[in-house]
């Protein structure tokens, strides 16, 4: 593995060093800025944590495949990066209570008449390998399944491109990040499927102190509106999943 980039902010502390790919995915975040640094709703979750805890913050950009492996070997502190909860991943790290709750999409070609699975049979469907949303593309009766590695730096650019060229038909991906698509001249959204998926910050289990602590920034966060505010203003469209304190 390369050693991986990063982008250090200034202080005494030693830094919460947080794994995430640096890419175009908004409202989730936007590729990290020399000047603004890293912006949209993960950022956010970040910084309010790495506040709380009196930490600075530094993002560690990583493929997608190297995050948890990152985690596993102490490269950073924690993953927060689209991770939904799974059976599989808490294999491998353990996770913190949610900071998010997405249902999962399906984007085609605009005009292309699909609005169930049912219409996918035959076709061939996106999703990145080893994703909760190829799990679910995997449930689609008759869909041919092309799974894109999490091996590159924008793996949800190549799907898009993929989409738009035609070598696949769909690409299934949770619903917030095709938010911003809603009237993309080249996409329609299909349909949604509400599963629910909760997203939570992985760290390796072999540190339980550490898990503690950022979990319990986390519920502080959530406790007293802080996330909302984070949530209200970059998802504004999606309703807000936490109604109360520590919900899980």
């Amino acid at each position: 593995m390369t050693g991986p980039r990063t982008d250090r902010a200034a202080g005494t502390a030693e830094p919460l060093r947080l794994a995430c790919i640096d890419s175009d995915a908004p409202p989730l975040f936007l590729p990290a800025d020399p000047v603004r640094g890293r912006r949209g709703y993960e950022p956010a979750v970040g910084e309010l944590i790495a506040a709380e805890l009196g930490r600075p913050l530094e993002w560690v950009y990583l493929p997608w495949a190297e995050m948890l492996p990152a985690v596993r070997n102490h490269t950073v502190d924690a993953v927060l990066c689209g991770q939904g909860i799974t059976e599989a991943r808490r294999r491998q790290v353990d996770f913190t209570r949610p900071y998010a709750v997405f249902h999962e999409s399906v984007l085609v070609r605009r005009g292309d008449p699909v609005t169930s699975a049912a219409d996918l049979r035959g076709r061939r469907v996106a999703a990145i390998a080893g994703s909760t949303n190829m799990a679910l593309a995997e449930t689609f009766e008759g869909a041919v399944t092309v799974p894109f590695g999490g091996d590159c730096d924008d793996v949800f650019g190549d799907m898009l491109a993929a989409l738009k060229s035609g070598e696949v038909d769909a690409v299934v991906d949770d619903d917030v990040v095709f938010v911003p698509l809603g009237e993309h001249p080249d996409f329609d959204l299909a349909f949604t499927v509400r599963t629910g998926n909760r997203w939570g910050i992985g760290v390796a289990k072999d540190r339980p102190d550490d898990l503690k602590a950022i979990d319990a920034a986390l519920g502080r966060v959530i406790a007293d509106g802080r996330l909302a505010a984070a949530w209200a203003e970059w998802i504004p469209t999606l309703p807000y999943p936490f109604a109360t304190e520590g919900e899980r």
